[in-house]
């Protein structure tokens, strides 16, 4: 059946939509929604059977929806509708929640049903449920829904409220001054709650120093106490900041006003600057093993001769600063006496390679870029020169671009799942890339398909990535039980920690580093001089595309790899060549 994908972006969901058709046979393009004339233009070109809507901000034409069926898939349960869906349900402390995929009607979320599917509500902010909970039971109701239209037989269910099964209603667009922080009377459980409910997008308005910010990445404090309202301490970019009952950290702020003036998200301690010379940084040892409810990026644990270093950064994104550091805690974890080393990342991501907010808010993008690289270049060469025990690389998040490639650096490779890999660079402006993918990525998949990969800038499903060879194995779950993934990483490791195969796998893994080691940092310096290029060359084209990402500039028309409808035909691109 042919699709198209309609959406305001390529975000995760229209990604997870677009593997999931066409892992189901179907043929899909993507329009991404710039206007109106284009969206007819598209539907015209492609011809689609049906419109599918994973992520839709605007408003379809009625002339559009009502000569081609429209699907829209609606981060609510039944009956809900409105644009702050997910932001009712944590504001509220909603026990569950779902997906609702709803035909083009004239009201926005009022046609009919096609399918639906719910989900426990964990404890967590806006963007991480959306990319974990609400894009997995959305898959589940979008093969429902495609199985249902092609049937041909099946009649959407009307929106009806007498319903009692219907519990969902209409909701205006959350405002701020229904999450706004009143610090001198609010919980810190209350305000974790406010601030998860609007994060990461709008964030959550609050004002400092005089100043209006948005607030984003907030995390429980255990011990420190203070004046409601008073920023206690620093650690890693964040801002600890006093409740009634204790306090809370904010790892990142983006000040009031428009993207194109500047303003971007940013960690929070960078932003104020000057602003909070005076207090005090709270840092906590490089390899941090604590059980301490408070801010952390990177902490280790150990069981049965296996370490798991984990390191959580905002949105995947690692700066110059966080990569030296996860690059000491590994150092540190290798001189303990252990068999295996599972790098476990984060719960939203494993990791998208350096940090373009950080790189775009410096004086010089350009050295901060080299620096940048350089760092997780470090990070990535101390995994590959590991000799003394086994590297595993676990992924319970999505990854992207660097991040893809600093994991297969690891001697075992895992996902969820459910993630989808990134493995490329060019989207961004042409970006050749680091991180030694000229030697890990062809070893794993072979020249052909890494040239493929890289050059194509399309996402991969788990079980892509799993037949190419990209990965070694998947880690399924429980329907929306993820504390199972943990429970199978540590048998997993331990059992590979303590194999038969164990000796033999070191031995090889020695004969590869003795035979190759001067390749490996060949392909490094050979990477790194392409990047060079990059970042202090005539073609401004990665800095225009990393200020256009970080600024959130509006797409102006859908990337050509994406809209398969609108690419011209090898015949005439050879016709205008001869």
């Amino acid at each position: 059946m042919r699709i198209l994908l309609l959406s305001t972006s390529y975000n995760s969901m229209t990604q997870a939509a677009h593997l999931e058709l066409n892992q189901l046979g179907h043929d899909v393009s993507i329009e991404v929604f710039v206007n109106n004339d284009q969206v007819r233009e598209g539907i015209k070109l492609f011809k689609p059977e049906l419109i599918l809507c994973p992520m839709l901000t605007k408003v379809i034409p009625e002339d559009v929806w009502r000569n081609t069926p429209c699907i829209i898939v609606h981060p609510g349960i039944r009956g809900d509708r409105g644009p702050s869906s997910l932001d009712w349900a944590i504001r509220e402390n909603a026990s569950h929640w779902g997906v609702t995929l709803v035909e083009a009607a004239n009201e926005m979320d009022s046609g009919p049903v096609w399918a639906s599917a719910e989900y426990p509500l964990r404890e967590g902010r806006k963007s991480s449920l959306y990319r974990g909970e609400t894009v997995q039971a959305a898959m589940k109701a979008i093969r429902t829904a495609v199985r249902r239209f092609e049937s041909g037989h099946f009649v959407p269910e009307p929106l009806n409220y007498m319903n009692p099964a219907v519990i969902g209603r209409c909701r205006p667009v959350m405002k701020q001054t229904r999450r706004s922080i009143d610090w001198q009377e609010d919980s810190v459980e209350l305000i974790i709650r406010k601030i998860r409910s609007a994060d990461g997008f709008p964030g959550l308005l609050d004002e400092l120093f005089g100043e209006e910010y948005y607030l984003c990445g907030v995390h429980a404090e255990g011990a420190l106490v203070g004046k409601p309202g008073d920023i206690l301490a620093t650690r890693d970019g964040a801002i600890c900041r006093a409740a009634t009952d204790g306090a809370v950290w904010i790892s990142h702020l983006k000040k009031k006003g428009p993207a194109s003036e500047g303003h971007f998200k940013m960690p929070a301690a960078e932003l104020l600057g000057d602003q909070i010379a005076n207090v005090p940084e709270l840092s906590l040892p490089a390899l941090y093993q604590g059980q301490d409810t408070t801010f952390k990026e990177i902490w280790y644990e150990e069981h049965n001769d296996v370490g798991y270093l984990h390191f959580d950064f905002y949105n995947g994104a690692m700066s110059t600063h966080q990569c030296e550091r996860l690059t000491e805690a590994y150092r540190q974890a290798c001189e303990r006496n252990t068999r295996a080393i599972v790098l476990m990342g984060g719960a939203d991501y494993w990791s998208n390679g350096i940090h373009l907010n950080v790189i775009e808010a410096a004086s010089s993008p350009g050295d901060e870029s080299w620096a940048n690289i350089n760092a997780i270049n470090d990070m990535v060469q101390a995994m590959l020169m590991t000799q003394d025990r086994l590297v595993i690389a676990a992924m319970h998040g999505s990854a992207g671009a660097g991040g893809v490639m600093m994991a297969l650096a690891a001697d075992k490779v895992f996902i969820r799942e459910g993630v989808v890999l990134n493995p490329h660079y060019k989207g961004m402006g042409g970006l050749y890339g680091s991180e030694f993918w000229t030697w890990s990525l062809p070893r794993r998949v072979g020249a052909e398909r890494a040239e493929q990969l890289t050059n194509q800038c399309l996402p991969i499903s788990d079980q892509q990535a799993l037949k190419m060879g990209l990965i070694d194995d998947i880690i399924y779950r429980d329907d929306y039980d993820s504390s199972t993934y943990a429970q199978q990483i540590q048998r997993m490791s331990e059992q590979l920690a303590h194999s038969s195969e164990y000796n033999r796998i070191m031995t090889d893994k020695i004969g590869v580093l003795q035979a190759h080691s001067a390749e490996m940092l060949a392909c490094r310096e050979a990477e790194l001089k392409q990047m060079k290029v990059n970042f202090f060359g005539e073609d401004r084209g990665y800095h225009e595309a990393r200020t256009n990402f970080v600024l959130k500039r509006a797409a102006t028309e859908t990337p050509a790899h994406l809209a398969r409808h609108r690419a011209v035909p090898e015949s005439i691109v050879a016709a205008n060549a001869s």
